[in-house]
């Protein structure tokens, strides 16, 4: 039952995200003067709607998505003679980017919010400056070395379970996540620890390990700390700090999962075919992330607002995600249709020069066979992605 509840709560955030999406290119286009006839939620079939001015507002029946229809959006479109004016096309280049790009905004708004919401309504753990765990090796906190590793430097030096952080070069540890940037901003550079053990203080010289994270090269001492058990609820201030924190590596880490991403699927591909382990790290689709809303609420482990603050966060990364995801240079995507609208305005820009008539827009027609193959790669692996989270579905550590 909790299961179904998390399916069903995800299928809801989903529905808002895509709202959300569809809202921001029809305020936009609105504010712009452009005129849209629809906004549906889902495609296919109608179930309902309502006209309200201009525009009819509804849902259809197949659940994958939404659209809002400004007219105009190819200059070939034939429009009545007191629409032209209001066409997409019409618009100009600085007004189309921000149409179109407001899709994205608002997943980033949302997501956003549903971090500070996190922080501010629900709480989040803290961690704490005593070492919990030692990994012997990077390769796994719980795991041995063995002659093909190197130990970590937290191990090399002697760092023990219960050690507490009290000073980083010198400077008094009071806020855990924030002095443990030195270290992490010191890959292969001598840092000065200061720990306090069985109450006697204790300094070490190390040299953070340089490891690879999200693209980017950071230190690493091989070190697990504890956590508060209880979440605590952050200040109006604090909860912001949070929020735009992690906004910005959520943001960092999809655009690099992106960058990855095409050497992923030959991975995807043995997972989904030859039922080897799914990678947590890897590619998921729509199904898996739901898999992982159900598995929260319905773990067992964590209490009511430990599962929410989960699903939020879920949820946020989503809306990033798939914010930069829709920003690709590719039609049919919004990204796709603002190259577009850039390239119109740079052949305007030329012709100015040139002291030659303005050149008719592109006409999205002529870049249909470009936009049919991006479409059949996305469905592909929107196929393949199905299939893997169906049949090897990934195990999260949630």
């Amino acid at each position: 039952m909790l299961q179904i509840l998390g399916v069903l709560a995800f299928i809801v955030a989903l529905l808002l995200s895509i709202m959300f999406h569809e809202f921001g290119h029809y305020i936009t286009a609105k504010r712009f003067g452009m005129k849209v006839t629809e906004f549906f939620l889902g495609f296919g079939r109608k179930l309902w709607s309502f006209q309200r001015g201009e525009t009819e507002f509804g849902i259809k029946a197949i659940p994958a998505g939404g659209y809002c229809r400004v007219v105009g959006m190819s200059s070939r479109e034939e429009l009545p003679p007191e629409d032209e004016s209001r066409a997409f096309y019409k618009a100009s280049v600085l007004q189309r980017l921000i149409t179109m790009g407001a899709g994205s905004f608002f997943h980033f708004l949302f997501g956003f919010i549903l971090l500070f919401t996190l922080a501010f309504g629900i709480g989040t753990v803290a961690s704490t400056p005593i070492i919990d765990k030692v990994a012997p090796c990077f390769a796994a906190v719980n795991s041995s070395c063995d002659s093909a590793t190197d130990p970590t430097p937290a191990k090399l030096i002697g760092l023990q379970h219960g050690d507490r952080f009290i000073a980083i070069n010198g400077v008094p540890v009071t806020n855990w996540d924030k002095d443990i940037l030195v270290v992490q901003h010191s890959p292969g550079k001598s840092v000065e620890i200061t720990v306090l053990r069985n109450g006697e203080e204790m300094s070490f010289t190390v040299t953070p390990s340089p490891e690879k994270v999200n693209g980017k090269i950071v230190g690493k001492l091989g070190i697990q700390v504890a956590i508060e058990s209880a979440l605590k609820r952050n200040s109006f201030s604090a909860s912001t700090t949070f929020a735009s924190t992690n906004f910005r590596e959520i943001f960092g880490s999809s655009i690099h999962s992106l960058a990855t991403l095409p050497g992923k699927i030959p991975a995807l591909i043995k997972q989904t075919l030859g039922g080897a382990p799914r990678d947590p790290q890897g590619l998921v689709g729509v199904v898996g992330v739901a898999q992982a809303t159900a598995q929260t609420a319905s773990d067992n482990r964590l209490a009511w607002n430990e599962r929410i603050g989960t699903f939020l966060l879920i949820v946020a990364s989503l809306n990033i995600f798939v914010g930069i995801f829709n920003l690709l240079p590719l039609l049919p995507l919004d990204g796709g249709h603002m190259a577009v609208a850039i390239a119109d305005g740079l052949r305007r820009t030329w012709a100015r020069v040139r002291r030659r008539p303005e050149p008719r827009p592109i006409a999205l027609e002529s870049l249909m066979p470009l936009t049919v193959v991006v479409f059949v790669l996305f469905v592909a692996l929107t196929l393949l992605l199905l299939a893997a989270d169906i049949f090897n579905p990934v195990h999260f550590n949630l």
